[in-house]
């Protein structure tokens, strides 16, 4: 469907409403309650989802609704199944022990996927740290590293990468982008140690002393729900859903026709409710449904706005100046806004015109410097914003519930800027530009960063010496 670029205004004004109405006074209580996030949602969404109607493109509505019918099935799973696993003891808050925590996530997220690794991880991160006040770093370098950066190395770790293996990219090709995972992640890895060193040092002594005093051994609850969570995993990898293209052409067999994968998701959320223990999930890890609420509300206007974006951009993709460079911006800087999953097709769709050797994929496939530049811009940047991939609101809708005042929408945005995105375009420099003054530009700008998290690491605040004696056995 032809669009004009008006048409994105409902989306932009939605975007514009999750960031602006939490700093706003007189609409902050009321934007606390998801009814009221439902409704401005659907108040963006419904009315393009009816024009698309109007304009005899319902099935691209169709469309929508079932990618969102899968997702939210996908993270409703992996939530409850994740709230009936707990991490119980205490360990003391420290950078180094944090640190490890994101280090063990950013590692499994390849292989369990980002939304997984998150869940699992959360809430044993925020029960180390609850003694702590300084503390919303660590939420944030979750999402950059658990919930995103770490998911590169296979196509269970990230969707865009799924589908990807759906349209014939080999499930081991992802491993050859095993360069940029660990720059990627090492950089965010050592700036976390760095600022957390910084913050520990500030945090107010008797807090401190009261986490030394609290440390119990680790012992893990619920591990039963782990063959739920493996059975989720399977469910990614091999069972098939809806497949609207194949009943769009009237060739769908059975299994083609209906959500056999959402009815697993769904046989999974009622098994664990049902056979996990209560005490673990309400009273250790304090389980609540409105985070899960929160994301269904608010991603059920985005799936329907976005609609006009995506075909605004399929039309203006021919006389975009494609290299790896610019589909390595253009991918990664839409996949910040737009979902990353979608914006990763488009672009797939749209290499797959370009001439090169080799390439990779079903069909003519993709020349491989281009799919390399696709796939490191959808997963790395889907961090830059809490849209830009499933499990970065549900982090923060975890948190928030957890009593961690976490940043707005361009507050969040302000810590990618002064964070991530320098190590993406380090990353991008070395990876991805061709040339060695482009490299050698990159290696610079890593170095400068590794400066930049040494200094913060070696230079603590000094006013408090309880913090500062217990970093001295961390």
């Amino acid at each position: 469907m032809a669009v004009e670029w008006w048409s994105i205004i409902p989306f932009a004004i939605l975007l514009l409403c999750i960031a602006v109405l939490p700093l706003v006074p007189a609409a902050e209580n009321l934007w606390e309650r998801n009814s009221v996030k439902l409704a401005v949602a659907l108040a963006c969404g419904l009315p393009v989802a009816l024009w698309f109607i109007v304009a005899g493109h319902g099935g691209e509505v169709v469309h929508a609704l079932v990618e969102y019918f899968q997702f939210i099935m996908l993270l409703l799973a992996l939530f409850v199944v994740a709230g009936g696993i707990f991490l119980s003891g205490n360990i003391r808050a420290t950078p180094r022990n944090n640190t490890i925590f994101l280090a063990i996530g950013g590692l499994i997220a390849s292989f369990v996927g980002t939304t997984g690794a998150a869940m699992l991880l959360i809430r044993p991160l925020l029960a180390t740290n609850r003694e702590r006040t300084h503390k919303v770093h660590t939420v944030i370098f979750t999402i950059f590293i658990v919930a995103n950066c770490g998911g590169l190395l296979t196509p269970l770790g990230d969707p865009p990468l799924f589908l990807g293996m759906l349209r014939g990219v080999p499930f081991t090709w992802t491993f050859t982008l095993w360069g940029p995972w660990l720059l990627v992640n090492a950089l965010l890895l050592l700036t976390y140690y760095g600022l957390d060193r910084r913050a520990y040092a500030r945090e107010n002594p008797e807090a401190i002393a009261l986490d030394t005093q609290q440390q119990q051994p680790l012992r893990l609850l619920g591990s039963g729900q782990f063959v739920l969570f493996a059975l989720v995993i399977v469910g990614v990898a091999l069972v098939p859903s809806i497949d609207l293209a194949a009943i769009e052409a009237g060739t769908a067999s059975t299994m083609q026709l209906l959500p056999w994968r959402e009815i697993l998701f769904a046989a999974i959320t009622v098994a664990s409710i049902v056979l996990g223990n209560k005490n673990i999930r309400f009273v250790h890890n304090r389980f609540t449904w409105a985070p899960i609420l929160e994301v269904a509300a608010l991603f059920s206007g985005i799936f329907l706005a976005m609609m006009p974006a995506l075909n605004y951009l399929a039309q203006i993709a021919p006389s975009l100046p494609l290299n790896a460079v610019t589909l390595f911006l253009f991918s990664g800087g839409l996949s910040a806004v737009l979902d990353n999953a979608p914006t990763y097709a488009t672009f797939f769709e749209m290499a797959a015109q370009l001439p090169g050797d080799p390439r990779i994929g079903a069909g003519l496939g993709v020349p491989e410097a281009y799919l390399i530049a696709i796939s490191l811009g959808a997963v790395f940047c889907g961090a830059i914003t809490y849209i830009g991939n499933g499990p970065n609101f549900m982090v923060k809708a975890v948190a928030d519930a957890d009593g961690v005042h976490t940043p707005s929408f361009g507050g969040y945005i302000l810590w990618a800027l002064g964070y991530l995105v320098p190590i993406l375009a380090a990353m991008a420099l070395i990876f991805i530009a061709d040339g060695t003054v482009t490299t050698m530009l990159g290696v610079a700008i890593a170095a400068a960063l590794v400066a930049r998290a040494l200094w913060l690491a070696l230079r603590p605040a000094p006013h408090n010496p309880v913090a500062a004696a217990a970093q001295q056995t961390s």
